[in-house]
């Protein structure tokens, strides 16, 4: 009798997640398929610079080195010996029950599987601010890329504002680099800081660092802050408008604004895939919904910080449970998973104290004048927002046919949390009431001509 086939498991993202999620099923003797944005290994945390670039993974990574460096190894060591098949610089922009449309290099092609795990991270939470449609607003992912992969500060004078420990962290990074960093905003008081302290002592070590760089930034760091708007002329961002903890008006000359609010989770291919979604009123965001494993049904499986928002550490065990789930449901040999379900849960004690101390600022996206862009990607105002909503009421994809709301290039990433904040003020319901919007094919920006050379 012949074997039967190999089954065929495609892994969506090589970021810590992903990385061991692969090493668990080429452990178990199976060829997974990694389809990566990256051209490298690495995800957004630990992205590694191209060939020749000067700096260390100490100065790139910190006190992370030594698991961005052992990262990179298992992932490399497993290409380079034929274990699995990485499809790097690719993007899935539609999935299909068992079959997926990546657009790479050479156009779009398809890859079948009978098993997927989707590992897609997370990407910035931004909140509108008056003016942030000027030139040299960015978020501060784009930040810390341009910083890791090659190098260089956005902008000679920089205002970094949000809050979460990502602020922070790009602020030391900056500052550490050599660049000029103005000020650095924090809209989160120290009380509510201090309430998600007990929660913290779940990680003493991880939150004694981000005290520490906070310290580095001196007296650039500011909390409890309130953002008025971005000021600008003609060739971009001139300063930042923004009052301090007390209510004195501050203004601050820049050429460059980084923002945003820890992260939020990239869903777009789990809702493709038919995932279902609860809404979470902690991330205040909507969030797949997953047993402890990663199971989503329907043979897929997540893992990361696109089903929970935990961080590297907790993506690397959330990638093994993941692979784990996939293998006992083929009838393979599962390692046990006590001890990784145990420390998952410390992360998640952890993450908690982080939302608690670092809110999104709902109150703040509530009060935007009717003039504030909201989507910038279609130069909706926050009135429209709310004039959607008096013409066919509040629910989220009601009012992105209304307002073109979400319709951009980003498809509603940068837009869509704000943008439900608006319609349930003006409805008078909560966020998960107004829902949200429904994904669609493309996921990515893709040109005409490379579905006519799909194969």
């Amino acid at each position: 009798m012949s074997e039967a086939p190999s089954p065929r498991i495609v892994i969506v993202g090589a970021g810590p997640a992903g990385i061991r999620a692969a090493a668990a099923l080429v452990d178990a003797g199976l060829h997974p398929v990694v389809v990566d944005e990256g051209n490298r290994a690495g995800g957004q945390i630990y992205r590694r610079p191209p060939d020749g670039f000067v700096r260390t993974p100490g100065q790139l990574y910190g006190s992370e080195a030594a698991k961005a460096r052992a990262l990179h190894a298992v992932f490399d060591r497993l290409t380079a010996d034929g274990r699995l098949t990485h499809c790097a610089g690719s993007s899935v922009i539609a999935v299909q029950t068992g079959r997926l449309h990546v657009l790479g290099e050479g156009g779009v092609q398809v890859i079948f599987y009978d098993r997927l795990i989707l590992a897609t991270g997370a990407s910035d939470r931004v909140a509108p601010v008056p003016g942030w449609q000027s030139a040299g607003v960015y978020s501060l992912g784009a930040a810390q890329i341009a910083l890791k992969a090659q190098g260089v500060a956005l902008g000679r004078r920089i205002v970094l504002m949000g809050s979460g420990p990502l602020l922070t962290l790009v602020g030391a990074q900056l500052v550490k680099a050599g660049a000029d960093v103005a000020a650095v905003l924090d809209t989160s008081p120290w009380y509510q800081q201090m309430r998600g302290l007990w929660k913290l002592a779940a990680r003493p070590l991880v939150a004694l660092r981000g005290l520490a760089l906070r310290a580095r930034l001196g007296g650039r760091y500011h909390a409890g802050v309130s953002l008025e708007k971005i000021e600008a002329d003609g060739q971009g961002v001139t300063a930042m408008c923004w009052r301090d903890a007390g209510g004195r008006q501050r203004l601050t000359p820049c050429d460059t604004i980084g923002m945003g609010w820890h992260l939020r989770a990239e869903t777009h291919l789990a809702d493709l895939a038919g995932c279902a979604f609860t809404y979470d009123e902690q991330w205040r965001q909507w969030l797949p919904k997953t047993d402890r494993m990663g199971r989503a049904g329907n043979g897929v499986y997540l893992a990361g910080d696109g089903v929970r928002l935990l961080g590297a550490d907790g993506a690397e065990i959330a990638g093994r449970l993941a692979a784990v789930a996939c293998l006992a449901d083929l009838g393979f040999p599962a390692p046990s998973n006590a001890a990784d379900l145990r420390e998952l849960a410390r992360l998640e004690r952890f993450a908690h104290g982080l939302v608690c101390a670092f809110p999104w600022p709902a109150a703040m996206v509530r009060a935007l004048p009717d003039a504030a862009i909201v989507c910038r990607c279609e130069n909706v105002t926050a009135g429209a927002v709310r004039d959607s909503v008096g013409l066919g009421g509040g629910e989220a994809n009601r009012v992105k046919s209304l307002s073109r709301l979400g319709m951009g290039r980003c498809q509603g990433r940068y837009c869509h949390l704000a943008a439900v904040e608006l319609a349930a003020a003006q409805s008078g319901c909560t966020p998960d009431a107004v829902g949200r919007f429904r994904g669609q094919a493309p996921a990515r920006p893709a040109p005409i001509g490379a579905f006519l050379r799909e194969g």
